[in-house]
Order: structure tokens, then C-alpha cells, then sequence
């Protein structure tokens, strides 16, 4: 009987091992996809601040690619080293075409760098995606703090 229960526990195991498996490949081809087609949408679940900390913000934060568009609705916690020309918006809410943009890939991961500007300032943003789903945004602004954000990439 003991032996009936291992058996069965051992196909059990071997049964998710597939799936996470197959899940791992359906990953894989759903951010290469995404990359490739830059049709990117990232969720936001926690910010990094250079003089603040981290912090965890509310699902309704994320960055969009759609082709050479960006979407930007990210919070922001920084100083500023000059002010802006323009009356400032909340975080770094903006949509823009995007400049310089780069793609390139290190182990597992794709990496995508551009350039955004807006009236308010100058971004330079450096996405990683890694193949399992996770991003890491890094916002370098030309007259803020730069800033990160770990998240995810959503499927459309």
C-alpha cells in the first residue's frame, strides 16, 4: 500500500513538473513576442527610490510600448535639481514617442533601452525582461532622481 502511495505521489510530481515546464515555455514565447513585436505591457508592484527607500504601490501603476509610443504611468519620489518649465505632473504620467531605442539580450533576459522626452523633462528608461515574466524598469531623468520599479509583464 505504501509502495501504491509513492507511485502515485511520484506521477503526481512528475505530472507538475510538465506543467510548470510547458508554462515556462508558454512564458518564454510570450515575452519573446512581446520584445520582438514591442508591444510591451509591464505592471508595476514596487518602486525604488534613491532617497526614500522601497516602496510598494497599488496595482494600477504600469508602462506601456506600443511600437515607437511609450506609456508611462508610474509613480515618482525624488528631487527635483531644477524646476520644471511647465506646471509638473504627478509621477512620471506622460505618453510620448520613444528615441534611441535599443534591444539587446544577456542570458536570459531581453533588455531594452530608449529615450523619452516630454516637456517636463528627458527619461532614459532600461527595461529587463526576463523569460520567466519579471521586469525591472529603470528611469534615469535628466533633472530628477532616477528611480526604478520591479513588476511584471501582462499578457493582452
Amino acid at each position: 500500500m505504501v509502495l501504491a502511495a509513492m507511485l502515485i505521489a511520484g506521477c503526481a510530481t512528475q505530472q507538475q513538473k510538465e506543467q510548470r515546464k510547458e508554462q515556462r515555455g508558454m512564458m518564454r514565447k510570450a515575452v519573446a513576442e512581446a520584445v520582438a513585436t514591442r508591444r510591451v505591457h509591464i505592471g508595476v508592484t514596487t518602486m525604488n527610490t534613491m532617497r526614500y527607500g522601497s516602496r510598494t504601490v497599488t496595482p494600477d501603476f504600469f508602462l506601456e510600448l506600443r511600437g515607437d509610443t511609450m506609456q508611462s504611468y508610474l509613480p515618482y519620489l525624488g528631487q527635483a535639481y531644477q524646476a520644471p518649465m511647465v506646471t509638473p505632473s504627478q509621477g512620471l504620467n506622460f505618453e510620448a514617442p520613444v528615441v534611441n531605442y535599443r534591444l539587446s539580450t544577456k542570458g536570459n533576459a531581453s533588455q531594452l533601452e530608449m529615450d523619452v522626452k516630454t516637456k517636463e523633462d528627458s527619461y532614459h528608461y532600461r527595461i529587463e525582461i526576463h523569460d520567466t515574466g519579471q521586469a525591472y524598469i529603470h528611469v534615469r531623468p535628466l533633472q530628477r532622481d532616477p528611480v526604478s520599479f520591479n513588476g511584471y509583464l501582462e499578457k493582452e
